[in-house]
């Protein structure tokens, strides 16, 4: 991950699309925010379960690259 991808990220029991806003790779976490510009705070990575890779039909910059497709 990194800051401006658009994440899905679990906060208190529930799933949001959050905005990553800064990348601690050394403590495995990331800040995320709102579409506001409001920081929400910090989640781990085990907390983020998916990175958007469209809105609205376009496609997302870089995003298809940072996914995996499952494995039977």
């Amino acid at each position: 991950m990194e800051v401006g991808d658009i994440v899905l990220a679990r906060v208190a029991g529930t799933v949001y699309l959050h905005l990553v806003s800064a990348v601690d790779a050394a403590k495995k976490r990331v800040q995320i925010s709102n579409n506001r510009g409001r920081i929400n705070g910090w989640t781990s990575h085990d907390r983020v379960f998916g990175i958007c890779v469209a809105v609205d039909g376009v496609a997302r910059a870089g995003a298809a690259a940072k996914t995996r497709t499952a494995t039977a």
